[in-house]
């Protein structure tokens, strides 16, 4: 029985004769290449994030090197190749682009791109080649770096690699008449995008064409959950300088003009004709210049009303102050999403934001906190309704709802869009 199917030089199969160990390696592969296809698997070892991290700081260091944890937790081999030089000293608003931080021992991070030097962007291709890199995921805040982003993107698809763009914005904040070109150029070097909001996502549609429309997945930025757990309220204000027995609305973050800081200081005045045990407490770095809010604070009256906490904050404080807030306030503007009302999710804290870009998305009003207009009365009359409530109350009114609502922002739901954008 077994001479009807051996032959001399080895075994018949499915698939033909087998000769040799190499053939019937190749005949295992046959069979795992059919079973991957019909399951539509795209396994991915080894996944490159191309943008900003240690040694820089700021939202998006801090957002590349969670996501890479992520990706190390589910099971894949990932590298940062970030800049050498990000921004030239002249176009960076801020005191340093630099943290103190010590580098962290469980990444990989290599500094290689300069944003401007396009022979590095071509080291970094060949970087990214040598290591075999199977997926390359990048940041994209700002026209600013789509030639260097964008050429390392649409260099590395033609070696096979793929390409996803997770979209922090697509129209900046402050535009310039040469952002579209520059976003248009970027947007064709990739295979795939990630927004967070509605908003950025229907701002990407708008530079695709029609047989492109389908490549852009919506999923909200997940939780900032890397700064450390809450401490009690008291001690952070014992740390911070803080008053304990006053409402603390915390304004975080770099203070630029679209983030509002001048309606929510005209606002905190109305608001604190009614109620003198309001403080504001403003922290973050001026990214433009500061003398227009002293001056502003002097008009309303407000000189130790505010508390100005204007270094920048580093990560190992960022609890501290979300730990001593009653209330997060985000007046902004102009908006996408923001990181910020994820750490306060994190923390637990209720919310004001304005109606703008994606935050209302994000942040059910009446629930997690408030949804105001860009409107000084509107944000006055939130704040107003939120100091009234009784001081035992004020917490548990919206935790509940926050506490559910959080579970939404988990990061393994943001690297699954990335992997479905794989297949």
């Amino acid at each position: 029985m077994r001479q009807r199917y051996k032959k001399k030089c080895g075994y018949t199969t499915f698939f033909g004769k087998i000769t040799t160990f190499r053939h019937f390696s190749l005949h295992i592969c046959k069979i795992y290449c059919i079973f991957a296809l019909k399951l539509q698997i795209w396994f991915i070892v080894r996944i490159g994030i191309v943008g900003t991290t240690w040694p820089y700081r700021g939202g998006l260091a801090a957002f590349n090197e969670r996501l890479a944890r992520q990706f190390q937790a589910e099971g894949h081999e990932v590298e940062i190749f970030t800049f050498t030089m990000q921004y030239p000293d002249f176009l960076f608003p801020g005191k340093t682009q630099y943290s103190d931080d010590p580098e962290p021992a469980d990444l990989s991070i290599t500094r290689v791109m300069n944003s401007i030097n396009p022979f590095t962007w071509i080291k970094t291709v060949r970087m990214i080649r040598r290591k075999q890199i199977d997926l390359i995921v990048i940041k994209f805040w700002i026209p600013l770096m789509a030639p260097c982003l964008g050429s390392i993107a649409r260099w590395s698809r033609r070696h096979g690699v793929r390409v996803v763009s997770i979209l922090d914005n697509v129209i900046p904040h402050e535009p310039h008449f040469w952002d579209r070109w520059l976003i248009r150029n970027f947007v064709r070097s990739v295979d795939r995008f990630v927004a967070m909001s509605e908003s950025v996502r229907q701002d990407c549609l708008r530079f695709l064409p029609a047989d492109r429309q389908d490549c852009v997945a919506l999923t909200p930025h997940p939780l900032y959950d890397n700064f450390g757990e809450a401490v009690e309220k008291l001690e952070a204000r014992t740390i911070l300088g803080l008053p304990e027995d006053k409402i603390i609305l915390l304004f975080f973050g770099f203070i630029r003009d679209y983030k509002g800081l001048d309606l929510l200081m005209r606002s905190y005045a109305q608001a604190r004709a009614k109620s003198q045990d309001l403080l504001l407490v403003v922290a973050g770095e001026f990214y433009n210049n500061s003398e227009q809010y002293k001056t502003l604070e002097k008009e309303l009256k407000l000189e130790g009303s505010i508390a100005w906490h204007t270094d920048f904050i580093p990560d190992d404080k960022v609890r501290l102050y979300f730990s001593a807030a009653d209330l997060i306030v985000q007046p902004y503007k102009t908006a996408t999403q923001s990181g910020v009302t994820q750490i306060a999710y994190h923390f637990e804290k209720p919310m004001l934001v304005t109606n703008v870009g994606g935050l209302a998305e994000i942040v059910p009003d009446g629930k997690v906190g408030y949804v105001c207009e860009v409107d000084e009365a509107s944000v006055a009359d939130a704040i107003s309704r939120f100091a009234a409530i009784e001081p035992k109350q004020r917490e548990q009114q919206f935790r509940k709802h926050i506490k559910t609502e959080k579970q939404k922002y988990a990061w393994s739901k943001m690297t699954a869009h990335i992997y479905d954008h794989t297949k």
